[in-house]
């Protein structure tokens, strides 16, 4: 007996069923569904196939596009050490840019399964919600061996021969992934698969520019369309920026997906229109094989839109891949004196012009955390800790039933701009729902001190408040200063993944106090200087008198650079600012606990909904321009007051470049070099994205509120997690 949900077309022996201990080989052949369940609007599906194992994926299937009897013919070979864990299957409906649907699971019970023999086998599929509905099928071919088989042979049909191979268990036993619950928690937390690491780690990096798009279809009454594109490479998506009321959008972004196929993947591309206060329409789509495209080299591609009228217009550039792994303590790659050297000789300044974009490399070790929320009803949880450095996200394994876990990994990612933050968010995983939150930390690199362990005390979501427990970490960052300087003034890189922004009195409040308070900051200026000339103070207004007569009549604009250096060196000495007291943070912002949406009721009038649509709009540009305006004004000031010393020290330089080239070169020279070389930037590169170097600068000096969100909690002594164990043993 198979077990529910699977069934096989040949019968199994009891004396041939496989113990549960030991490592096998678990080769399995995806063939096809049959009648799976409709999905879309179109009488139609598009599946893919989930397997997991131990509650991590261990693959992923391509989807088949419009069929409810899709052929697959994937093979996947998995080494596991005990077969006491079902093989969960899950089918599920493609939709892109959209939450994808369910389409039915079953399980593969592998204790039941013959060893050293293909057997062809049926699992039918099932939704517990909907126990009675007919979900369809799939169709697998399953192989397992055990680690002490002898020779297995396999015929060549081609050639007719008997090909022989010899099978080796992988021996790191360290990265396999299972979830025995008849062994210790211990025994159980200690593993990583092979293939959920190798999972995580990209082999190259596919850089896309997305310049433009050429006769689109109307979409809109007026004639017109506002479309945006999507893409999406395997779970990787993006989206562009909508260009409003054009049939040739001019997008003119650029962005990095990572490639996890030696052979490339397929490039989806689907371009819609935005309407506000209904679904977007679909305008078209497109498909990139990325197999074909030479590496190393950037592609100049028109791609036409398949459904519809239009083109896309794309620079395509496939590079190697970045320094990224992971491994265990005693495989840590800085404390390879060799290794250590060529990563220090890479990044030293001698190197400072060649591939401009690698920066650098972080090496973050994942110690431990202590004193964790209880996430499920037996009192423990089973943590997972997630590292994100901009697009970047690779994460540990699972520890079980503990609030105390030890990873002791070792990640280390390619760092492409030194002003990125780390995010190590800690969670705790349900096999067959999403996985519970437990706490976060933000780190930005710069303020890393090189290989000191510390603790983090964990906080919410929102990065405004502490929750509970700490994780403890070791971080090391080496970069090249002048590639670091160099990026700086280059868009940063933006998360393709982000949450929509939502209507929030709280934060409209909030956004709006910082603009008053940068707004009082002048206006008190503002009355400083008044009082001069109202004479409220002779002394003052005397010097201040002479000191403008003085300026005024020996003026140059090299002093203009000269006195912000000047005041950037004042406040470095002098300024108080730049280190903020701990009270200070953490009282800086009343942040009130935002409440719940609420789901919309069946019953609601549809109307009052339609009205509020606009008002939504109008309330979440408010509430963005007030968080621009705030962030502008607060990171002018955190340059000058030192928040960021590289950023300061950058500021210096650039300033006094500006004296000396001012001081030595006439204004009107200067004038004209600019002006030509704004003239002539589209001719001499066609495909140039815009950009302003001050405000790209700028865009990396941390507001107030982010400076909040990276600020360290001190921990409590009173609620230190040793010490709440030697009080409550339990």
């Amino acid at each position: 007996m198979l077990g529910m949900g699977a069934s096989f077309s040949s019968g199994t022996s009891a004396e041939a069923a496989a113990p549960s201990s030991g490592m096998y080989k678990l080769e399995i052949e995806l063939k096809r569904g049959h009648n799976l369940a409709i999905r879309d609007r179109g009488g139609t599906s598009d599946p893919y196939v989930k397997f997991k194992l131990a509650g991590k994926e261990v693959f992923r299937s391509k989807t088949i596009h419009k069929n409810l009897n899709p052929v697959w013919d994937e093979k996947i070979t998995l080494v596991v050490d005990s077969l006491s864990d079902p093989l969960y299957v899950k089918v599920f409906d493609y939709d892109f840019g959209l939450q994808d649907d369910f389409m039915g699971s079953a399980f593969l019970y592998l204790e039941s399964l013959e060893q050293q023999r293909t057997i062809p086998v049926t699992l039918v599929l099932k939704d517990h919600q909907l126990p009675n509905e007919d979900l369809g099928c799939l169709e697998l071919a399953v192989t397992l061996t055990p680690k002490n088989s002898p020779i297995e042979e396999q015929r060549d049909p081609a050639q007719g021969e008997v090909k022989t191979y010899r099978w080796k268990p992988y021996v790191n036993k360290t990265m396999l992934l299972r979830r025995s619950w008849k062994r210790s928690t211990k025994q159980q937390s200690m593993r990583l698969t092979e293939v959920h690491r190798k999972s995580q780690l990209w082999r190259g990096i596919v850089s896309i520019t997305l310049i433009e798009g050429r006769n689109l279809t109307p979409m809109d009454p007026n004639g017109l369309s506002d479309p945006y594109a999507k893409f999406r490479l395997g779970p990787q998506k993006y989206k562009s920026k909508t260009m409003a009321k054009t049939l040739s959008p001019q997008w003119r972004e650029q962005f990095d997906l990572h490639l996890y196929e030696e052979t490339g993947g397929v490039l989806e591309i689907t371009v819609w229109d935005k309407d506000t206060g209904r679904r977007d329409d679909f305008i078209g789509r497109c498909q990139l094989d990325l197999s074909t495209l030479a590496k190393e080299k950037t592609h100049h591609l028109e791609l036409p839109l398949e459904e519809s009228r239009g083109i896309l217009n794309l620079l395509v550039t496939l590079t190697a891949s970045a320094a990224v792994s992971i491994a265990d303590l005693s495989l840590t790659p800085l404390e390879d004196p060799e290794e250590r050297r060529e990563i220090l000789k890479r990044y030293s300044l001698r190197k400072s012009f060649f591939n401009l974009k690698d920066v650098g490399i972080v090496q973050v070790k994942v110690l431990r955390a202590e004193g964790l929320m209880a996430a499920d009803v037996t009192g423990k949880s089973d943590p997972f800790c997630v590292l994100e450095l901009n697009n970047d996200r690779l994460q540990t394994h699972t520890i079980y039933k503990n609030l105390n876990p030890e990873w002791n990994k070792v990640f280390t990612f390619n760092v492409k701009d030194v002003h990125s933050v780390l995010e190590v968010s800690v969670f705790d995983e349900d096999r067959d729902r999403s996985a519970d939150f437990l706490g976060k930390v933000a780190i930005p690199l710069l303020n890393v001190r090189n290989g000191v362990q510390k603790a983090y005390v964990l906080k919410n979501k929102e990065l405004t408040g502490s929750t509970k427990g700490v994780i403890f970490l070791e971080i090391e960052v080496i970069y090249n200063t002048i590639k670091a300087a160099i990026k700086t003034v280059v868009p940063a890189e933006q998360k393709y993944i982000e949450e929509e922004p939502k209507v929030s009195k709280q934060l409209l409040q909030q956004n709006f106090n910082r603009v008053k308070r940068c707004i009082m900051v002048l206006l008190s200026y503002g009355t400083y200087i008044n009082t001069c000339f109202e004479w409220e103070s002779s002394q003052r207004s005397i010097i201040a008198f002479i000191l403008f007569v003085v300026v005024v009549w020996n003026f140059e604009l090299y002093m203009l650079p000269l006195g912000l250096v000047l005041l950037l060196v004042w406040n470095y000495f002098f300024s108080s600012s730049r280190e903020m007291s701990e009270a200070s943070m953490e009282t800086m912002f009343d942040w009130e606990d935002e409440e719940e949406d609420k789901e919309e009721r069946d019953s609601e009038h549809k109307g009052f909904m339609d009205k509020l649509y606009a008002i939504q709009e109008v309330f979440i540009s408010v509430q963005s321009a007030l968080d621009e305006v705030a962030s502008f004004g607060e990171r002018l000031k955190n340059t000058f007051n030192w928040t960021v010393p590289f950023l300061s020290s950058l500021a210096i330089a650039a300033l006094c470049l500006a004296t000396f080239l001012l001081y030595l070169i006439p204004l009107r020279y200067l004038v004209l070099a600019w002006g030509v070389n704004k003239f002539t930037k589209k001719l001499r590169d066609p495909y140039r994205i815009d950009n302003n170097e001050l405000l790209d600068f700028l865009s990396r000096v941390p507001s107030d509120v982010q400076m909040m969100q990276y600020y360290d909690l001190k921990m409590d002594p009173g609620q230190s997690p040793n010490k709440r164990r030697r009080t409550n043993p339990s």
